[in-house]
């Protein structure tokens, strides 16, 4: 079950400031750093990590030592047929090379011509190797290589992964910004048509103007209240939002509280709690960008796949050979003319099943450069255009701050003009809904600047190191 717990429990971990007696800011920056450490989707990126480290010990297994045991014994009706003892350590190397110590005792009166061994048992020490199919590439040399490659990837997986996260909870953050602003909004003006409404009455009990003029004046305050309701609404649907990103150490998640409210002065400090603050265009290098990375390790990997196929093809061609001894603490005793020995040669007439896998090799190969080639340009082009839309935004906002600069100075001026009985309330609210429509508008804006920052940090697929 869900527990709905007070944000004021954070207090220590998310260093969150007062703002007067009642209310908590909840700071942009400590946000990130709390969402990254503990939510369960970017404890989750940390997984990879660790599944890749595992990955490359289960490769690295395939070159452990091994010691083989056989034992069978026969026995019936007081006659031992046979007792065979084999006992084998190997050592698997690079190239397909195997080192074997082997060690085999007999013993019965059924026993195959060839099995006939000295009383004390004979041992052996050699080495088998392919010299075709398996020499240049086998199934151990690959799985090895591929899961270095696939470690390597973890990282940069890993990086996009915890990118993903923060940039979905910035978003989350700027519409909680913008829903708090935008009620913040409404809650000014609408004591100001509260203001206005009592001062109109006021003048109409006095018979200053006429009464009519409360009635406006009512329509104005209630049409505030409205937006208002409205507002509260949005901005408790973001909050619930919002909270979709913040948990606690142990896995419980929580909900903020109505007295938790956003850092308003965000503009200061987003560039460096995404840490893109000082990326220019011209720094970027497309080489360096994990997905980019990520595929190329991908590539990587299908490049070792196809030449394992194409080793397929050759022909298997195993050999083996080992000296026999009876005395295997003398050195001198392992001589050439003492050895057992063997070749294997084995070739598919068709190889269809081979040429098939290699084609099938090939084709996933080509499928990922094309993937690398479309990414390199996509991810080029995208950042481009947010660096474009920052500017245009950059420039956006310079010109409605002018904008509400001007409107403001309008309603001042129509509000001063009603003082002196040259105006009236149907032009002042006009002036005023012009105002809060442009407050408004410079909200969004914001929103929409604050919000192509953090595309930019997901296009760049920075994975912050300060939080």
């Amino acid at each position: 079950m869900k527990k709905y717990l007070p944000l004021l429990c954070l207090l220590v971990s998310l260093s969150l400031s007062g703002q007067g007696n009642d209310t908590l800011k909840l700071n942009f920056r400590e946000y990130l750093g709390y969402v990254k450490k503990y939510h369960p989707i970017a404890k989750q990126a940390e997984l990879v990590l660790a599944i890749g480290e595992a990955n490359l010990m289960k490769a690295r297994g395939g070159f452990d030592p091994k010691v083989e045991v056989d034992y069978d014994r026969k026995k019936f009706k007081g006659t031992e047929y046979y007792d065979r003892l084999n006992a084998t350590f190997k050592i698997p190397t690079w190239y397909g090379i195997e080192l074997k110590g082997n060690f085999e005792q007999t013993d019965g009166q059924f026993l195959n011509p060839d099995e006939t061994l000295p009383e004390d048992g004979l041992y052996s020490a050699g080495v088998s190797f392919s010299l075709g199919r398996g020499f240049l590439a086998n199934d151990r040399m690959a799985t090895l290589r591929k899961a270095k490659f696939f470690r390597e990837q973890s990282v940069v997986d890993r990086d996009l992964l915890v990118n993903e996260i923060l940039f979905n909870a910035s978003v989350a953050y700027f519409d909680w910004l913008r829903a708090y602003n935008s009620r913040e909004i409404y809650r000014q003006f609408l004591n100001n048509a509260e203001i206005r409404f009592n001062g109109v009455k006021a003048r109409a009990l006095s018979g200053d103007i006429a009464a009519i003029d409360t009635v406006e004046a009512k329509i104005a305050y209630q049409n505030r209240a409205l937006s208002l309701t409205q507002a509260e609404v949005q901005l408790q649907n973001k909050s619930l939002e919002l909270s979709n990103f913040l948990w606690m150490s142990n896995n419980v998640p929580l909900e903020l509280e109505d007295n938790v409210i956003p850092d308003t002065s965000l503009q200061d400090e987003i560039d460096t709690a995404l840490e893109i603050l000082g990326r220019s265009l011209d720094s970027f290098t497309i080489e360096n960008h994990p997905k980019i990375q990520s595929l190329g390790l991908k590539i990587d990997q299908l490049i070792i796949d196809r030449r394992l196929k194409t080793n397929q093809l050759l022909p298997k061609i195993d050999l083996e050979y080992n000296f026999l001894t009876e005395t295997p603490e003398l050195i001198n005793s392992l001589e050439t003319e003492n050895y057992k020995g063997g070749v294997n040669i084995s070739l598919p007439l068709f190889l269809r099943k081979e040429r098939g896998e290699l084609k099938l090799a090939k084709y996933k190969l080509r499928d990922a450069e094309y993937e690398y080639s479309s990414a390199t340009v996509s991810i080029t082009n995208k950042i481009l255009a947010i660096y474009n839309e920052l500017d245009s935004y950059e420039e956006q906002n310079e010109l409605v701050f002018d904008i509400v600069n001007n409107y403001g100075i309008l309603l001042n001026g129509e509000e001063r003009k009603f003082s002196f009985g040259e105006s009236s309330l149907f032009l002042i609210n006009s002036r005023e809904n012009k105002l809060i429509d442009a407050r408004l508008k410079q909200n969004e804006l914001q929103n929409k600047f604050f919000g192509a920052k953090a595309k930019l940090f997901k296009s760049l697929a920075i994975n912050p190191e300060n939080l």
